[in-house]
């Protein structure tokens, strides 16, 4: 099973998937202290207040997100349910109506969508402004001759084997 490392809003690097059942979530002001932290893993960097310390990377992040107008989360708590396939129907959606469209996989227990869009093999190229995503084009559907340009980003694209683990250091 893959859970995450975040606790939202702040997105600490408290590794919340090796917690107690009884965890207060490390954000909380009880974090560390409460009975139900006892003996977990991260009980010290919680009593020292790691959940609630923000990323350092989120003011970068926000500032490079700024420009997007609009951003959609596809999600759910289930493997297998459809969500790389609704995001890329989605996404092709989206650019056959003339916009400016980009899909982030950030599926890191098993990124698909370098699959499912024929992107396999392809690699994203290091930039002055930061990693450019690899495009994939589809005929229009509308029998017209533009063509609808997609720009994807996955970590699959990063992986030197499909077939590799993510491991985050």
């Amino acid at each position: 099973q893959c859970e995450g490392y975040f606790a939202w809003p702040h997105l600490s690097m408290v590794d919340t998937s090796v917690a107690n059942e009884e965890c207060v979530g490390p954000s909380s002001e009880a974090a560390g202290k409460a009975s139900g932290c006892e003996g977990c893993p991260n009980q010290k960097a919680c009593a020292e207040g790691e959940g609630r310390k923000e990323d350092p990377d989120i003011p970068v992040i926000r500032q490079r997100l700024a420009d997007v107008q609009h951003k959609v989360l596809v999600l759910s708590g289930k493997g297998g349910v459809g969500k790389s396939t609704m995001a890329a129907q989605l996404a092709f959606s989206l650019a056959a109506r003339g916009l400016r469209v980009g899909l982030l996989d950030v599926d890191i227990c098993g990124p698909s969508i370098p699959q499912m869009l024929g992107l396999r093999g392809q690699t994203v190229h290091q930039s002055a402004s930061g990693w450019s995503p690899v495009y994939v084009m589809q005929p229009a559907s509308d029998g017209s001759d533009d063509d609808v340009e997609l720009g994807v980003m996955s970590i699959g694209f990063m992986l030197p084997n499909e077939d590799d683990a993510v491991i985050w250091r």
